[in-house]
């Protein structure tokens, strides 16, 4: 089942190896603080962008990560058939963000112009780093410009599907 563009997906986690015998998997979250996964339900599993639902029957933390049984998945060799699946949950699901925040899913995908209104491209996904985020502009070639407001970043308008920065196009 692949939900409408209405619920565009957000990717939560992959699920990683078995636990146990009974059908538990472990679940590397995406999500901070990583328990915070286990409040959606149900999630949805994908791989090849073919995505299908699936009920969370129960959580919880263990050792140095996640565990989780999912409905229907019983046992041992279910559960193998399922690492590296991709987890999401429908953008709409996600709570409501102060005024000047943003997901990282909603950037993506935004056009990429300098103060002077040169276009750089669009962006195409965003990098983590120790220092700060890092968005990843494709274009006539690929730039990495600091995910830092007022900085760098100076307008994002989501409506327009734009964002501004203070970047030289020679970088």
């Amino acid at each position: 089942m692949e939900p409408d563009a209405s619920s565009r997906l957000v990717s939560m986690g992959r699920i990683g190896a078995p636990y146990g015998v009974r059908g538990w998997l472990h679940v590397i979250s995406a999500t901070e603080p990583p328990e915070a996964l286990l409040t959606w339900s149900p999630w949805y599993l994908g791989k090849a962008d073919q995505w299908r639902p699936i009920e969370v029957v129960e959580g919880r933390w263990h050792g140095k990560g996640l565990v989780v049984q999912l409905a229907g998945v019983d046992g041992r060799d279910a559960a193998a058939a399922l690492k590296g699946w991709e987890i999401a949950v429908p953008r709409h699901r996600l709570p409501p963000l102060p005024e000047g925040e943003y997901y990282w899913v909603d950037l993506i995908g935004l056009q990429v112009v300098t103060e002077q209104g040169e276009p750089l491209g669009e962006i195409d996904h965003l990098l983590e780093t120790g220092a700060n985020d890092v968005l990843v502009v494709r274009g006539e070639r690929e730039r990495l410009i600091p995910y830092v407001r007022d900085q760098y970043v100076r307008e994002i308008d989501l409506a327009a599907r734009r964002m501004v920065v203070a970047w030289d196009p020679e970088f």
